[in-house]
C-alpha cells in the first residue's frame, strides 16, 4: 500500500493515460497536492497538473503536457498587471492631477457621458469581488460591519462639515468637500486594507454595506449638510446613485453569483479600468479648475487632508478604544472609514452642484485619502497583528 506521508507537496504528476498504475492512490494524491497548493498558493504548475490528471480520470481520457496554452499565460500576466497597477494608483492618481494641473488641455476628451460609463464600469468591478464567502465570513462579524458602517456616515459628514467651518471654506469649496464626505467607503479601501494586512473581506462587506445605503443617505446627508451652502437637488442624487452605484454593484454581485466564468474573464483587466476612472475623472476636476486651483489650492489640499485624517484617527480610535474591537479589525474600519468613494464625489457634483469648482475638493481627497492609506498601510504591514503574520 502507497504511504501517503510524505513531503508538503506530492511531485509533479505525469501526462495521464488510460493505464496509469494504482489509479485510485494517484488520485488521492493528485487531490491532495490540489488542495495544499490551493491553501499555501504554492506552485501553479502543480495545480495545473493536478487538475489535468483529476480531469483525466473523470473522462477517462487522456492528455499531453502542452495543454496549458497560451490563453492561461496571458490571463495571468494581465492579472498580474493589474494588480501592480492597482497597488501603484495613488502614483497614477498623483501624476493625472499633476499633469491636469499644468496642462489642463490632456483632459478635454473627457465627456460627461464616458465620465458616467467610468465610474459605473467602476462599482462593476467591486460588484464582481462579493462572494457568498466573503458574505458568510463578514457576517460573522456583525459587531465590527455594524460599527463600520455607523462611523462611515457619522464620523466623515460630521468632520467634512466642521473642517469647512473651521477653514471657512468658500461655499462652492465646502458643498464639494461635504459631499465627498457624505459618499461611501471606496474600492481603493479594499487594496489599502490587503497591503495593511487587515481583514479584507471585512473591508469589502463594508464598502458594498456602505455602498447599497448611498442611494438613500448620501441624498439624505447632502440635503441637509450641503445645502447649506448651495441649492441641491436631493432627488436627483438619488436618482445618479442608483445608476451609477447600486445597478452595477447589483450586476457585478450577480454575475459573481451565476456567471462565474464570465467574471473570470473580464476580472483580470478591471483593476486597469478601475485605476484609469480614478485618475482620468480625479484629472478631469483638477483640470476644469486648474487656474483656480493655482491660485487658492492650498486651502482645498489642507481641507481635504484633516478630513482624511480625522476619519483614519477616528475610526481607530472609536471602534478600538471605545467599542472593543480586535486590533485587526479596529485597522480594517480605520481605513473603510478614512477613504471614501471620491470618484463618485466627483461625478455627483459635476452633475448637481452649480459650480465646477465644487469637484475640486472631490478631485483633491482621491490623491489625499490614496496616499495617506498608502503610507498607514506601510506603517501597519510592518507592524502586524498575531491574526495577521504570514498573510499576504
Amino acid at each position: 500500500m502507497i504511504a501517503l506521508r510524505g513531503p508538503p507537496l506530492a511531485p509533479p504528476l505525469p501526462p495521464c493515460s488510460a493505464a496509469s498504475p494504482r489509479p485510485a492512490a494517484v488520485a488521492i494524491l493528485a487531490r491532495r497536492d490540489l488542495a495544499r497548493s490551493i491553501a499555501f498558493g504554492r506552485s501553479s504548475r502543480r495545480i495545473g497538473a493536478a487538475s489535468r490528471f483529476l480531469s483525466c480520470r473523470c473522462s477517462g481520457g487522456a492528455f499531453s503536457s502542452g495543454d496549458d496554452g497560451g490563453g492561461s499565460s496571458i490571463g495571468s500576466a494581465v492579472a498580474k498587471a493589474g494588480e501592480i497597477l492597482s497597488l501603484g494608483f495613488p502614483v497614477w492618481v498623483s501624476a493625472a492631477c499633476a499633469i491636469a494641473l499644468f496642462r489642463p488641455s490632456a483632459f478635454e476628451f473627457l465627456r460627461p457621458e464616458l465620465q458616467i460609463v467610468g465610474i459605473t464600469l467602476t462599482m462593476l468591478g467591486m460588484g464582481i469581488t462579493i462572494t457568498l464567502d466573503d458574505l458568510k465570513g463578514a457576517l460573522l462579524m456583525p459587531k465590527e460591519l455594524l460599527i463600520g458602517f455607523v462611523l462611515q456616515y457619522t464620523v466623515m459628514p460630521f468632520s467634512g462639515y466642521m473642517v469647512a467651518k473651521l477653514l471657512k471654506l468658500p461655499s462652492y469649496y465646502a458643498a464639494g468637500l461635504i459631499l465627498v464626505s457624505c459618499c461611501p467607503g471606496g474600492t481603493a479601501s479594499n487594496i489599502v486594507t490587503y497591503l495593511a494586512r487587515g481583514n479584507v473581506a471585512l473591508s469589502v462587506l463594508m464598502t458594498a454595506m456602505s455602498t447599497f445605503a448611498s442611494v438613500v443617505i448620501t441624498p439624505l446627508l447632502a440635503s441637509k449638510l450641503v445645502g447649506q451652502y448651495v441649492t441641491i437637488d436631493p432627488v436627483g442624487i438619488f436618482l445618479s446613485t442608483i445608476q451609477v452605484v447600486l445597478a452595477p454593484v447589483v450586476l457585478g454581485a450577480g454575475l459573481n453569483q451565476y456567471c462565474k466564468w464570465l467574471v473570470g474573464i473580464i476580472s483580470p483587466i478591471m483593476p486597469f479600468i478601475s485605476v484609469a476612472t480614478v485618475a482620468m475623472l480625479c484629472g478631469r476636476a483638477i483640470a476644469q479648475n486648474a487656474a483656480s486651483i493655482l491660485g487658492s489650492g492650498l486651502k482645498v489640499a489642507v481641507a481635504a487632508v484633516l478630513l482624511h485624517a480625522s476619519g483614519f484617527f477616528f475610526g481607530y480610535v472609536l471602534s478600538r478604544w471605545t467599542m472593543g474591537v480586535g486590533e485587526r479589525e479596529a485597522r480594517t474600519i480605520s481605513i473603510e472609514v478614512g477613504m471614501q468613494n471620491s470618484v463618485l464625489g466627483v461625478v455627483l457634483a459635476g452633475q448637481h452642484l452649480s459650480s465646477p469648482l465644487a469637484a475640486v475638493p472631490c478631485a483633491v481627497s482621491s490623491v489625499c485619502h490614496s496616499v495617506a492609506g498608502s503610507m498607514l498601510a506601510g506603517v501597519w504591514r510592518s507592524n502586524p497583528t498575531e491574526d495577521s503574520k504570514g498573510t499576504h
